[in-house]
């Protein structure tokens, strides 16, 4: 069962939505016991990471994820789904994330232009990696964020992109673990192409 991480925020409905457009049901939970079960885990993001690692601590949640991670079951980060699998982040005066992936997140911080970065921008793809079968490089996907990962390892970066003067990782991976600065569920059919080989590339 392909399990969506309930953290009371996040876009929830969109991504249960993307995945029923494949054919796919998905369970949106918060259980433990449900998150123990899943062959497959979603953590779908909108929201700031103070409020997202509270909710996870307070449930036992952050701890779980560290497990079932460490045990191999694949794991798809999306937008802050991306950002709290680092060590740290920047956001709400600082909070110290999962730590699943070595490195931070920051905000943009040049001011010559407009913050968030929201809208269609180009994914460049560094190596190749099973979610990206199928999609071409440079393929346009939907952004909305304040702050952008800074990964430790280079080797962890799948994709980069380009906003004004600041190339951040737009896609990471390592092991069992791929996630996404971008939203595949609003990203059109090349989105979608990213949800259908998580179902059947991990």
């Amino acid at each position: 069962m392909t399990t969506v991480i309930d953290y009371k925020a996040g876009n929830l409905a969109s991504v249960r939505l993307a995945f029923g457009a494949l054919g796919e049901e998905v369970c949106v939970t918060s259980d433990p016991a449900a998150i123990r079960r899943a062959t497959r885990l979603v953590f779908p993001g909108v929201g700031a990471a103070g409020a997202a690692m509270q909710t996870l601590r307070s449930a036992g949640l952050d701890t779980l994820i560290r497990e079932r991670v460490a045990s191999g079951v694949p794991f798809l980060g999306i937008c802050l789904g991306m950002q709290i699998l680092f060590d740290f982040s920047e956001e709400d005066g600082g909070v110290p994330t999962l730590g699943i992936l070595p490195g931070r997140v920051v905000r943009f911080r040049p001011s010559a232009f407009k913050i968030p970065h929201m809208g269609w921008n180009e994914a460049v793809q560094k190596r190749a990696h099973p979610l990206l079968a199928g999609i071409p490089d440079k393929s346009h996907f939907y952004f909305v964020h304040s702050y952008h990962p800074v990964p430790e390892n280079d080797a962890d970066v799948v994709c980069r992109t380009s906003y004004n003067d600041v190339t951040f990782a737009s896609m990471v991976s390592r092991a069992n673990v791929a996630a996404t600065q971008f939203h595949p569920e609003k990203s059109g059919e090349a989105g979608l192409r990213i949800l259908r080989n998580f179902l059947t590339n991990s």
